[in-house]
């Protein structure tokens, strides 16, 4: 399963996806610190630095299918630190993602965000992958579920073609299925709790709190893949 990761990031969700078995093909991140993170684990996976050209981008050459559009779209609009001002905010960007998804038309989506976009933003991207010809499935997975040493929780969005195939349920959580890892690992010293400590640089520990932990993502790529195995 080839993968498009959107807002990627220092790469967390690539690669927890790569762990479960899928490729990256591509990436989308516009901040410099962490597309240098992305080139130096995947120096050769093309990337590009905006999401509101990424299709023109992609199509520019022959490139691989898309069976995985994932992305954790900016939490700031969303965020209960922030103000809070959902698709107004500047940085609410998941019509950008919708708009890819749209184009590519891969057979699963992957969204990602904070707890607080349960009660804003989250009923407008349900509805617009309905739109688009999509089942979503939203749940909440916490990191800690995973064996990290902090909560993290996170909602995230399963979306799947409206085609042959499709899958009657698709649960997150514990409760759909067994975490991939048991037990806990111990914290990198000084940022134990990812967002917080004193960094050695500013913009590595922002990068590490805006991650997503790989075990989550790999237990959702296993989710998928097992999805196929078992039809």
């Amino acid at each position: 399963m080839n993968v498009l990761d959107l807002f990627a990031g220092i790469g967390g969700l690539s690669l927890g996806l790569q762990r479960a078995g899928m490729r990256i093909v591509g990436h989308v991140e516009i901040n410099p610190f962490c597309r240098a993170v992305l080139h130096k684990h995947w120096p050769e996976v093309p990337a590009h630095d905006d999401v509101r050209t990424a299709v023109a981008w992609w199509r520019t050459e022959t490139r691989p299918r898309i069976d995985v559009v994932a992305g954790g779209y900016p939490c700031q609009p969303d965020s209960v630190a922030g103000p809070k001002l959902g698709a107004v905010d500047a940085r609410w960007l998941w019509p950008d993602m919708a708009e890819i998804i749209a184009a590519l038309r891969p057979t699963w989506v992957i969204g990602e965000n904070v707890l607080g976009h349960r009660t804003r933003g989250l009923p407008t991207v349900l509805d617009d992958l309905q739109r688009l010809g999509y089942t979503p499935h939203p749940g909440v997975l916490r990191a800690c579920e995973m064996g990290a040493p902090h909560p993290r929780p996170r909602v995230f969005v399963l979306a799947h073609t409206n085609g042959p195939g499709r899958p009657s349920r698709c649960r997150l959580g514990s409760a759909g299925s067994t975490p991939v890892r048991a037990g806990r690992w111990p914290a990198e010293p000084r940022v134990g709790r990812v967002a917080y400590g004193l960094p050695d640089r500013v913009d590595r520990v922002a990068a590490l709190g805006n991650a997503v932990v790989p075990a989550v993502g790999e237990h959702i790529g296993r989710l998928l893949i097992n999805h196929y195995r078992s039809r």
